[in-house]
């Protein structure tokens, strides 16, 4: 499927407003502020679920690939984030990221290569977020736990690729609420043997021995570098769990 040109701008009239009210991209944190400015940030909040509930309701059942925006094609994370979006799609699962650049678009764009769906939760930021080019949808977000989210309420398993603080930020969330229960104990993946080996030692040698996470905290952990492996334990673990159907050669959720 061709690739979609990302909209310029999706901004409504009152957010416009409501950003030229408030220029501190900090103020919405920073304590008590004004109630109208309040009730318009609680409305801006619903509006943005509701546009992200609206927008991603039929994209299918998806995996979320999570991952820095820093490694760009001709590095082997790239490659390997690519691999991943390829292996995903043709098993049938859309692939969702955070839809900017870096292994963003190459998970994206693998799955642009076979055909599969991409689908992006794209956050407005001062440099790095922009909608990639491999987006078939994609939404917009201000706040990041909306756009946090969206990438969870709608995937069934989730692959870390080498990233940064917002990887580590999305991952540890993931795992926090299977830990609590808040969501299903969906696939959790670390994919890339030698970045994420040292992040898994300490969880082992550290937190586990002091007692502040439990054994199946660490064990319930996937680290892999082979895509073709992840996308086959992701599907062992969750097409029949979750009555995941072939469909005219894509898996449906009845």
């Amino acid at each position: 499927m061709a690739p979609q040109v990302p909209p310029a701008d999706t901004s409504t009239v009152w957010e416009k407003r409501a950003a030229e009210a408030a220029p501190e991209a900090t103020r919405f944190l920073e304590g008590p502020q004004p109630r109208g400015f309040e009730l318009m940030r609680a409305a801006r909040v619903f509006y943005e679920l509701m546009r992200g509930f609206r927008a991603l309701h039929f994209v299918g059942p998806c995996v979320t690939a999570f991952g820095s925006a820093r490694f760009k094609d001709g590095h082997p994370y790239y490659a390997l984030a690519r691999d991943l979006g390829r292996e995903l799609a043709k098993g049938g699962f859309t692939v969702m990221t955070g839809g900017g650049s870096g292994l963003m678009e190459a998970a994206n764009r693998g799955a642009n290569d076979v055909r599969g769906r991409s689908v992006g939760s794209n956050m407005k930021l001062p440099r790095e977020e922009k909608p990639n080019q491999y987006l078939d949808t994609w939404i917009n977000f201000r706040h990041f736990f909306v756009r946090k989210l969206m990438l969870v309420k709608y995937s069934y398993a989730f692959v870390a690729l080498p990233g940064g603080l917002g990887t580590l930020d999305e991952v540890f969330e993931v795992a926090t609420l299977v830990q609590t229960g808040k969501i299903h104990d969906f696939p959790i993946v670390l994919l890339g043997v030698e970045y994420w080996t040292p992040l898994v030692r300490f969880l082992r040698d550290t937190l586990l021995k002091a007692g502040t996470i439990e054994p199946p905290d660490v064990e319930r952990l996937i680290v892999s570098d082979s895509p073709a492996e992840v996308v086959a334990r992701v599907t062992d673990a969750v097409v029949g769990r979750f009555n995941l159907r072939f469909e005219q050669g894509r898996r449906r959720r009845w």
